[in-house]
This record gives C-alpha cells, sequence and structure tokens, in this order.
C-alpha cells in the first residue's frame, strides 16, 4: 500500500478523470449488442475514471483501490457529478483480502454482471494473475470480464515506470494466464487497439492497448 498511497499523496490529482478510451469503446460495442447496464466491479480504479464513466451510463459500479488517497478523490468526484453510493461505490482495500472476503467487506458469494481492469498493472508486488482469477471467478453467467492492459511500453516511460512496463504481457498471453474454462468462458476479443495519447509533458503519442474479452457461459 505503501507505495501507491506515497504516489496519490504526493501530489495533485494524478490521472485525467476521464475513461480510459479503449475501456469506453469496447463497452459502448458491448452495449450496442444487447448488453445492460447492470452491476460492475472496477479493479484498480484509482481516482474512479472508468468507474465513474460506467455508472453515468446506468451500471452500478464498485470501485476498489489499495490507495485512501485514490479511493477519496473517487468518492469526492461520484459526489460532484451526482452519483450516491448505489450507483458508484469507492472501497480502499487490499484486492487479494477484499476479493476473498478476508477484510469483512468484500465479496464471499455476490457476482457481478461486469469485471474491468485497466491498466491493472504495479511496479511493486502485487500478485495479479491471483487477483484476476479472483475476480473471474465473480462473473455471473451471461457476464463479461474484461482487461485493457498496456500492449508496450509508452514512449515516455523512463526509469521506475519503465521497470513497471518491463514484463507486459501480449493479449494472447494474458488469455494464457487467466486460464479461463472452455467450457464456462468464451472469449470474445483478443487483440491489440492503437490509440492517440498525451504524454505528462504534453506530448503526443500513439499507444497500443491490450484487450481481452471474455463472457462467462455457464
Amino acid at each position: 500500500m505503501d507505495f501507491w498511497e506515497e504516489r496519490y499523496g504526493s501530489s495533485g490529482q494524478v490521472w485525467s478523470g476521464r475513461v480510459n478510451a479503449t475501456t469506453a469503446a469496447v463497452v459502448a460495442e458491448l452495449e450496442a449488442t444487447g448488453v445492460a447496464a447492470g452491476t460492475a466491479l472496477d479493479l484498480g480504479c484509482g481516482e474512479g475514471g472508468d468507474a465513474l464513466w460506467l455508472a453515468q451510463r446506468g451500471w452500478r459500479v464498485t470501485g476498489l483501490d489499495i490507495s485512501p488517497t485514490a479511493i477519496s478523490r473517487a468518492r469526492d468526484a461520484a459526489a460532484a457529478a451526482g452519483l450516491d453510493e448505489g450507483h458508484a461505490r469507492f472501497v480502499a482495500t487490499d484486492l487479494s483480502s477484499w476479493l476473498a472476503g478476508e477484510d469483512g467487506a468484500g465479496p464471499t458469494t455476490d457476482t457481478v454482471d461486469l469485471v474491468t481492469a485497466s491498466f491493472f498493472h504495479s511496479p511493486v508486488l502485487l500478485p495479479r494473475s491471483e487477483i484476476l482469477a479472483a475476480a473471474a471467478g465473480l462473473v455471473a453467467p451471461g457476464g463479461h470480464l474484461l482487461l485493457v492492459t498496456h500492449a508496450v511500453m509508452p514512449p515516455w516511460a523512463k526509469g521506475e515506470d519503465a521497470a513497471h512496463h518491463a514484463d507486459l504481457l501480449s493479449p494472447d498471453e494474458e488469455v494464457e494466464a487467466l486460464a479461463l474454462d472452455p467450457t464456462e468462458w468464451e472469449v470474445l476479443l483478443v487483440e491489440t487497439r492503437r490509440r492517440q495519447a498525451t504524454g505528462p509533458d504534453g506530448q503526443p503519442a500513439l499507444l497500443d492497448d491490450g484487450v481481452v474479452l471474455a463472457r462467462r457461459i455457464a
């Protein structure tokens, strides 16, 4: 927790507050096929940009992050947007403990219609595969799991940030690591999408996002 709390607590708002463009595009594509807004879980939600966007589209979202400062900012943003906890709920917790129900606040049997994890990477120790597997177990039949990842290092990543992105998985490797049971899951998307972005110093760039989308069928 110390690393991420220092990251958020040592400065003002870290992220733009806007939804990630690739996450938004994939969810909008899902909705266009007739998938209705339901319950959602956003892993590593940070200051809440993705979760708030989902809530504004009618999803009932729980955002999870290990940093209390990030969660406080997400709650403030939700209040400013007029969203109550029935639409956008934010919890500061270690994801492993929350998903296992060990902290008294997390699920043990509850399921959701959508689990999202956008850029769920960390330069410090994170049991990422275990967390994603546990979260996949919370997807209800007919629901979806969406991972959006850094497919390659952002061009401005240097030093600690470069180390943070050194062991990135390709979309195919993400699917392999998830090890979803093919009798229970249908993998819908395994691809890389390119998008325009602006770096921390205002420099324009093209970024490649990895996308994995799976639907639980049983």
